[in-house]
């Protein structure tokens, strides 16, 4: 058997529990051909680079699966049938991450960021710079109508 990790992208429109019974569904497709899921990570729901079947956001979710071709083969063709799943992407690997996956350690490291910054408006210098005109060089600036006009070239008589 070999090692794969499965992803697939589902419709914004359909519920986390929906996501749920659908990764369940297939887990059990997997293992009533002989193989196994080592890991299932749902990255929640995030923006797409561009509109898939006219949807702007996505419900991702990873499965690390050990399972024969065959298992493969046929949960892709569940998810062609499937009209909640938009993508699916399965690449073969030589071993699964240990821990979490990339996506989960950066939400992991995006809200430890977030929280040893604390709110992003407590800083003083951001939004006490008052209006645009208070700044001096607009101070200075003389309206458009009194503005010199340049002068004439002098020419001989």
């Amino acid at each position: 058997m070999s090692l794969y990790e499965h992803v697939y992208l589902a419709r914004q429109d359909a519920s986390a529990q929906q996501v749920e019974e659908l990764t369940a569904h297939l887990k059990g497709v997997i293992e009533g051909l002989g193989g196994s899921i080592a890991k299932t990570e749902y990255w929640g729901v995030k923006s797409l680079s561009y509109r898939l079947r006219k949807n702007r956001k996505a419900h991702f979710t990873l499965l690390n699966i050990n399972a024969p071709s065959a298992a493969i083969n046929e949960i892709e063709r569940l998810e062609r049938l499937n009209e909640d799943v938009l993508r699916y992407l399965t690449i073969r690997v030589e071993e699964h991450e240990e821990g979490p996956s990339a996506m989960m350690r950066r939400a992991e490291r995006d809200r430890d960021r977030d929280d040893r910054r604390g709110d992003r408006f407590d800083r003083g210098d951001r939004f006490d710079r008052g209006d645009r005109g208070d700044r001096p060089r607009d101070r200075d600036r003389r309206p458009r109508d009194e503005a010199e006009a340049p002068e004439p070239a002098a020419t001989e008589e």
